[in-house]
């Protein structure tokens, strides 16, 4: 058996892992709540379902261009401006397999041996594998909860080196839930200006899940001098509830755009057609209940909320975003040595849950809140009679 370096550079998905063992015991008979996956657990809205049904009447069926269609770009061109008020033509705008292929082909098409891409820690899990797989080397740059899980611009620029290539910027963020007003991007985007050789990727998958009441902030467009060297990835999994559509959406700089499509052209091919068909209904289509999904979700987040600062041992902050939460639980680690145990003893009595260390974190483990407030109490009744 031969392995590739370069796949021996990488770690499996803990948070897929611990996805697949709830899913096991499940169907060995347990009783098990799964709160390890960022998966909305609302119907895919119906405009989207009957878009996607007319496409397969119509005999969508075929190959489109690599890069999406035309029609879906202009879709998305649309949403970036019109959702994260960023302008962009559709020959700027590209289409890949969810969110996390636009991530790799970009990291792949930029990244020589020795760059490095400065990561805010906690960070989502696949981050740093797309990058060790690229041959990039990742510099952390730890967050605390006492800072609401973000980094300033001094924090930043004293991480940067002469290697820096890239910077990972997710708001709001996963696994935290941290969210960056635009007076914090401000300060960042005027430190960059003195740093022209760094690239940021700006992940707003979650763009439209934010709790802070202030308009959903993002670098490309509060700093548009920086556009030629920002790359904003977003898509419809989160935000329309279309997971299993596999469509993530991407605007940069037209070279770096074409370099990912070219590279796009040898890896998936083009994105399924009839996804493409589903997302152009979920961009061009009706946006108002996003405004009902969000307010569920932070009902969502205050029950969680409650429920884990009640339990002796463990605290959370109050997330602005996404639908996460980091919880802490330092006091238990004497009892448990380490939050991987931690993590097996909750399994053991009926919650599935990531832990922190998966995320670059520690101590501590992270709660999807993304399903509904019934399962939510449950599990965090089983969570504190797991740890009494």
């Amino acid at each position: 058996m031969h392995i590739s370096p370069a796949l021996a550079r990488i770690a499996p998905s803990q948070t897929t892992a611990m996805t697949d063992r709830a899913t096991q015991l499940r169907e060995e008979g347990r009783d098990v709540i799964s709160l390890s996956v960022g998966e909305p657990d609302f119907a895919t809205p119906p405009h989207v379902i009957a878009a996607t049904k007319a496409a397969l009447d119509a005999g969508q069926t075929k190959y489109t261009p690599v890069g999406g269609t035309s029609r879906l770009k202009r879709a998305a061109a649309l949403h970036f401006a019109r959702d994260l008020g960023i302008e962009a033509p559709a020959s700027q705008v590209t289409v890949s397999a969810g969110g996390k292929q636009a991530i790799f082909h970009a990291m792949m098409a930029t990244l020589s041996p020795g760059d490095e891409v400065i990561v805010p820690a906690p960070w989502w899990v696949s981050y740093p594998e797309i990058i060790h797989f690229a041959g990039g080397k990742v510099v952390p740059l730890h967050t605390h909860a006492k800072d609401n899980y973000r980094f300033t611009a001094a924090d930043l620029e004293a991480q940067i080196g002469p290697n820096t290539l890239w910077l990972m910027l997710n708001s709001p963020g996963n696994p935290t839930g941290a969210c960056y007003p635009a007076e914090m991007l401000l300060s960042i985007g005027e430190m960059l200006r003195h740093h022209p050789r760094v690239m940021v990727l700006s992940d707003d998958i979650y763009a439209p899940i934010n709790y802070t009441d202030a308009p959903h902030a993002t670098l490309g467009r509060l700093c548009p001098d920086l556009a030629d060297r920002i790359l904003t990835v977003s898509g419809v999994s989160k935000s329309h509830a279309m997971t299993g559509f596999r469509i993530g959406v991407a605007t940069g700089p037209e070279w770096l755009i074409q370099a990912m499509e070219r590279l796009q052209s040898h890896s998936s091919g083009n994105p399924c057609s009839i996804s493409q068909a589903a997302a152009v209904a979920a961009f061009e289509g009706p946006q108002d209940f996003l405004a009902d999904w969000c307010e569920r979700f932070r009902a969502r987040r205050d029950l969680v909320v409650a429920a884990i600062n009640a339990i002796p041992g463990l605290s959370t902050p109050t997330p602005d975003g996404a639908f996460y939460c980091m919880v802490d639980a330092a006091p238990l680690m004497e009892r448990f040595g380490d939050d991987s145990a931690l993590a097996l003893h909750l399994l053991e009595h009926g919650v599935a849950i990531v832990p922190a260390s998966a995320f670059c974190g520690h101590d501590g483990f992270r709660i999807s809140f993304a399903a509904d407030q019934a399962t939510l109490e449950e599990a965090c009744h089983r969570i504190a009679r797991a740890v009494a």
